[in-house]
């Protein structure tokens, strides 16, 4: 059974007022059960919400490691960087040529990562809005970038079908990671438990790849494969096949991983043993649009303004309302607070203060 949220539940939140312990914050929840059905959610309203950061839907967001800043694109042709205490911009990166598909920060807090439609990988200020450094040789747009460790490398996935190793000191591609033939929609990386054989190099690797051993690429490609290939070797890790294209990724640990579909449907899997997935989870046949892992679990969004957050030691999941039917993009988070992204064009700030 899945419970929807309409926009009554949200007019009903508005008058639940909880004060937060963590930071004294009001915030605005009510909790649902149907005992016939052994099901129970609990309903979260953003207590802030940042309307004038773009003028068109938000395609994807990230927040710095020290929260103080997010950065975001949007349909409107603009990529900004703004304070995540009141959404006021701090900069605007300008540079593509036509849309940005993904953003991320690096660690540091100081520099972003983008990836457009122009094909083009960018590495930005965070501080002053210059682009020192441009990465080319995709021949599709960029769809998803992650960053290596600190960021002396980093990857990027097309359209092309093919994920790409960078290396951003030299600007320059340290080799195709994959080449699937397919568009690879999402990528997520992480280091591999040791009982996954990831490979040795045919090659020997270059002296400027750093912090890649170890590393597993997990790909959702638009052919209904989930793919991993381990980052040092090059070598394929696993193959799985979905029942529609995979949209994203994420791991849950060191062995096990989440891929979401345009059928609605999310897969937990075992890198160990990919022949059957632990779990799927199907809560409507809206595409999954992002995955995450949070605490214990994870967080989802999907096309029919659903977001929500499944974790283990909770007998209920939360459901983040809003959005009503508008697609919610992205997520990102920074302790107890998530922020997601919107076909309306509203980035909401929600605060959990019992995880």
């Amino acid at each position: 059974m899945r419970i929807y949220c309409p926009r009554k539940f949200h007019d009903w939140l508005e008058s639940v007022k909880v004060e937060c312990s963590y930071c004294g914050e009001i915030i605005k929840s009510i909790l649902i059960s149907c005992p016939e059905e052994n099901v129970t959610s609990k309903f979260l309203a953003p207590y802030t919400t940042f309307s004038r950061i773009h003028e068109k839907s938000i395609t994807c967001l990230d927040i710095s490691s020290g929260g103080g800043l997010g950065v975001s694109t949007s349909t409107d042709g603009t990529m900004k960087i703004w304070q995540t205490t009141n959404g006021e911009t701090r900069r605007i990166l300008e540079g593509h040529i036509y849309d940005v598909n993904c953003c991320k920060f690096f660690p540091s807090g100081l520099v972003v990562l983008s990836g457009g439609m122009d094909s083009q990988v960018k590495i930005w200020s965070a501080e002053d809005a210059s682009c020192p450094v441009t990465l080319k040789g995709h021949k599709g747009g960029i769809l998803d970038v992650a960053i290596v460790e600190r960021g002396r490398n980093v990857v990027s996935s097309s359209r092309d079908g093919t994920a790409r190793l960078w290396d951003c000191g030299k600007s320059a591609c340290l080799g195709v990671v994959a080449d699937c033939g397919s568009p690879i929609n999402g990528i997520a990386l992480d280091v591999a438990d040791s009982s996954v054989e990831l490979g040795s190099p045919e090659d020997t690797p270059s002296n400027r790849e750093i912090g890649t051993e170890g590393k597993l690429l997990l790909l959702a490609r638009e052919d209904k494969k989930l793919q991993g290939v381990s980052l040092h070797s090059r070598q394929p890790v696993i193959l799985f096949s979905g029942s529609d294209a995979f949209n994203c990724c994420a791991f849950l640990s060191s062995v096990h991983i989440l891929a979401g579909a345009q059928d609605g449907n999310i897969y937990q899997l075992d890198m160990r043993n990919t022949q059957t997935p632990v779990q799927v989870t199907h809560r409507s046949g809206a595409p999954v649009l992002s995955l995450m892992p949070f605490k214990e679990g994870y967080i989802a969004s999907q096309g029919d303004g659903s977001c929500f957050i499944i974790q283990q030691d909770l007998d209920h999941v939360i459901e983040l309302t809003e959005p009503d039917s508008d697609p919610v993009y992205k997520v990102a988070t920074s302790e107890k607070l998530i922020y997601t992204c919107c076909r309306d064009g509203i980035v909401r700030k929600y605060l959990l203060s019992n995880l």
